[in-house]
C-alpha cells in the first residue's frame, strides 16, 4: 500500500506541473486547456496499473511539452517576421516621405532664388517702396518658415568659412597669396539646401585658391 500511495502522489504531481512558461504577448487563448483528469491504465484483473499509468502521464507530459514548445517556436519567428516587416515598410515610407519633402523644396528653389538675386542688390532694394518690400519680405519669411517645419533648411554659411566639398560646390577660383584665406569661400553664388542632415543641393561658391 505505501508503494501504491507513493505512486499516487508521484501521478498527481505530475499531473499538477506547472505548463510552460510563456512570454507576455504569446496566443495561449489559442491553446485549448484539457481538465485535469488521470487516464488510469488497468491491468488484465481490471485493478489500476499505478507504474503503467506514472509512466503513460510521463510519456503524454513529455509529448505535450514538446507540442508546446513547438508552438512557441513558431510563434517567436513569426512575431520575428512581422516585426522585420514592420521595419523595412517603416524606412521605406520614411525614404517616400524624404523623398517627397525634397521634390516639394525642388519645385520652390527658384522661387527662393529669385528672391536672394532680389535681396542681394542691397542698394537697390532699399530704394523699392517700404510697404511693398516689406510685404516681399515677409512672403519670404513665410516660405521659409513652411519648408522648415517639413526639415527643409538652408545651409549655413559666410563669407570666408573653410569650404566644405559635402555642402559646397566650388564654381570657380580666386588666385591668392594670403594663405589665412586659401580654401575659403569668397563668394556664395548660390545659397544650398538641405533635408535634416542629407544635403540635397549643395551652396554654389567662390573660393580663395593660393597662387602657385
Amino acid at each position: 500500500m505505501h508503494d501504491n500511495d507513493e505512486l499516487k502522489q508521484n501521478i498527481n504531481e505530475q499531473a499538477g506541473s506547472e505548463p510552460l512558461d510563456m512570454p507576455a504577448g504569446f496566443p495561449t487563448e489559442d491553446l485549448a486547456e484539457e481538465d485535469d483528469v488521470v487516464e488510469f491504465v488497468y491491468n488484465a484483473d481490471g485493478e489500476e496499473d499505478l507504474k503503467a499509468t506514472l509512466k503513460k502521464l510521463r510519456k503524454d507530459l513529455k509529448q505535450t511539452t514538446l507540442e508546446k514548445q513547438e508552438y512557441l517556436t513558431s510563434w517567436q519567428r513569426e512575431r520575428a517576421d512581422f516585426m522585420n516587416y514592420r521595419k523595412t515598410e517603416i524606412e521605406h515610407n520614411r525614404k517616400i516621405e524624404a523623398m517627397a519633402k525634397e521634390h516639394f523644396a525642388e519645385e520652390l528653389l527658384p522661387v527662393l532664388d529669385a528672391y536672394d538675386m532680389a535681396f542681394a542688390n542691397k542698394e537697390a532694394w532699399e530704394k523699392v517702396d517700404k510697404n511693398w518690400r516689406m510685404g516681399v519680405e515677409y512672403i519670404h519669411q513665410q516660405l521659409l518658415k513652411v519648408l522648415g517645419e517639413h526639415g527643409i533648411e538652408e545651409i549655413p554659411m559666410k563669407l570666408g568659412d573653410a569650404i566644405d566639398p559635402n555642402l559646397h560646390e566650388a564654381m570657380s577660383t580666386i588666385p591668392t597669396d594670403d594663405t589665412g584665406v586659401d580654401n575659403t569661400i569668397a563668394q556664395i553664388i548660390q545659397k544650398g539646401y538641405k533635408n535634416g542632415d542629407k544635403v540635397f543641393r549643395p551652396a554654389r561658391v567662390t573660393v580663395f585658391a593660393i597662387i602657385n
